[in-house]
């Protein structure tokens, strides 16, 4: 598959000519027009006036002779490396060196063409003018997720992920200072906001959260950090206070916020905020107890009725007695084989056939029914109590490929998703050795998902895992993303093969120019890796005529199936078969 990425070469291509002659500067615009590639040049043939140019103007394209008075094409790639501009950098000249031109080469030197061989030379500025296109439109992304994984799309506000960052990197800079931090985090949650939405459109509750953001902005100083956490509760962190009477000004002014009313179409919205507050170092110093024990306040300011703030108590933990025990519950959950696996297929764009699986963890408890995973996976990984599930889906997700394989379709694949601890245990390379050898399938009919910021919590221990595993066979994707860090290096760095479009992406592609964007990006930049990638979330024949278009190879989501089991799943495969 290839991109035209770069402009068409009949365009002219603004060029900076190194070299001390204006006649060879001259003939080179002339026999480069002559076969189609027409250059506005400029001229230079010293360092400062080199340096001048690369700061004074932009240029696709640079080449230099290499023999000059005083100057030569290897001090003329150092200007260039030191202006810091990515620009293609062409020596053309009759007088180098075959060791030296190598060696400009390994330096970072695009080309070497003798002088005169310009035909020769015209597929080398067609190939490095595509080049640092694609490489432009790299960075463009790269910003881009960067900037939605790290801000709100809708406020402009940082979001939690960035917050999270901030609040964290003030707490280290305070410890290494040897300094007792002192602040205090606040989480301000808008009371009935949902009634907004059910009353007047999401457009209005859209609305309402800017302004609040605006508000809240206006009332607070330039040094504390606020953020937007998620839907309609906001994060403020105020640096350098630890008395309750500081932190309670701070919660008076939010509240001041919320007099006025906010307007929507010429309507009127009062609206009031609950507000929870934690305090460093009574409460924690760390951003999450502290992030925990806040909303936790908030929670109880909203059950009394809301408009209010509280201060985090350690008494308000005793409503985690449900949790602590469906800990205890869950722990046995293995043994007492209360645990089940359903399966979401995965559809090839091509073919339109399922040609894989996601594996998903399912519990269904003696006592209370089924339990959503959203309320038992976060137990599970505070606990410790993931390696030992993710160990067992593991074993079950590889055993039923297994039998699908047995069954005829031996092409089919299944992947599971790997915690971020236990992706961090080195028993993992343990667990898939056993579980490939146990069940007798093929290494490459697996694949793990790993989310980036597990791959991120430590680049070095990340590279020798994933290259383990790697060897063995096993395929890796990366999952969600776009929503953690995002840093396009990793995945040249690491060897993984798929990634994974986050679904909050796709949801809106079809009405979200922005999210639009993203995907093209994302696709068009696994692409030029050599990367897969499988949309996942999709949910509309609209969402998949985008998506092919954008040469997506797979696509996940409910328009294709939600998650079922085993036995239902094997129908669907032997029903595709009868189909032909």
């Amino acid at each position: 598959m290839s991109y035209n990425l770069a402009p068409k070469l009949e365009d002219p291509i603004h060029a900076l000519v190194v070299d001390d002659s204006e006649d060879d500067a001259y003939l080179l615009k002339a026999e480069l027009g002559q076969r189609g590639v027409v250059i506005d040049y400029r001229r230079v043939d010293n360092p400062l006036d080199m340096a001048a140019a690369l700061t004074d103007d932009t240029w696709d394209l640079v080449i230099s002779d290499h023999n000059m008075p005083g100057f030569d094409a290897l001090g003329a790639y150092e200007v260039l490396k030191h202006s810091g501009r990515d620009i293609p950098f062409i020596i053309h000249s009759g007088h180098i060196a075959d060791e030296l031109a190598t060696s400009a080469m390994y330096d970072g030197v695009h080309d070497v063409i003798e002088k005169g061989r310009y035909e020769r030379l015209v597929p080398v500025i067609e190939r490095e003018l595509r080049g640092a296109e694609a490489r432009r439109a790299a960075r463009q992304a790269d910003d881009r997720i960067q900037r939605l994984a790290n801000f709100d799309k809708l406020t402009g506000l940082p979001n939690q992920h960035m917050f999270c960052e901030r609040v964290s990197a003030w707490l280290d800079e305070a410890a290494e200072r040897g300094r007792s931090a002192r602040g205090a985090l606040l989480t301000v949650d808008i009371d009935r906001f949902l009634r907004v939405n059910a009353s007047f459109g999401w457009e209005a509750g859209n609305e309402v959260l800017r302004q609040v953001s605006l508000r809240l902005d206006e009332v607070l100083n330039a040094d504390v950090i606020l953020a937007r956490l998620g839907g309609n509760a906001f994060g403020v962190f105020v640096p350098g206070i630890g008395e309750r009477a500081s932190a309670e000004v701070f919660a008076r002014w939010i509240m001041k916020a919320f007099e006025a009313p906010f307007v929507k179409d010429g309507i009127e919205l009062f609206l009031t905020p609950s507000i929870g507050i934690s305090l460093v170092p009574t409460d924690g110093t760390q951003i999450y107890d502290l992030l925990m024990h806040a909303e936790t306040a908030s929670a109880k300011a909203k059950q009394g009725g809301g408009n209010a703030y509280r201060f985090y108590d350690r008494a308000m933990n005793t409503a985690s007695a449900e949790r602590v025990a469906l800990e205890a519950d869950l722990r046995h959950a293995v043994e007492r084989s209360e645990l089940f696996l359903e399966f979401q297929p995965v559809m090839d764009a091509a073919s339109g056939r399922i040609v894989s699986a996601e594996a998903l963890v399912r519990w269904n408890h003696p006592r209370l029914g089924r339990i959503p995973p959203d309320r038992f996976i976060s137990i599970a990984d505070e606990s410790g109590l993931i390696v030992d599930i993710g160990e067992w889906v593991m074993r079950e997700a590889a055993r039923c490929c297994r039998l699908w394989h047995q069954a005829g379709f031996t092409d089919m694949h299944v992947s599971i998703n790997v915690s971020a601890i236990q992706f961090a245990q080195p028993k993992l390379l343990e667990t898939v050795r056993d579980t490939l050898r146990q069940t007798r399938l093929r290494a490459e009919s697996l694949m793990l998902e790993i989310t980036e910021s597990s791959l991120m919590q430590d680049a070095e221990s990340t590279a020798g895992m994933l290259r383990a595993l790697h060897n063995m066979g096993v395929r890796i994707s990366v999952d969600d993303f776009g929503t953690g860090y995002s840093s396009l290096s990793y995945l040249k760095r690491f060897p993984i093969d798929v990634i994974k479009i986050d679904q909050s992406f796709v949801r809106d592609l079809t009405t979200d120019e922005e999210d639009a964007a993203i995907v093209r990006a994302i696709i068009a930049l696994a692409h030029s890796m050599r990367r897969s990638t499988i949309a996942e979330g999709v949910e509309s024949e609209a969402q998949v005529e985008i998506l092919r278009r954008e040469h997506c190879e797979f696509f996940q989501g409910y328009y294709f199936g939600k998650p079922m089991q085993y036995s239902l799943l094997l129908e669907r495969l032997e029903a595709q078969q009868g189909a032909g």
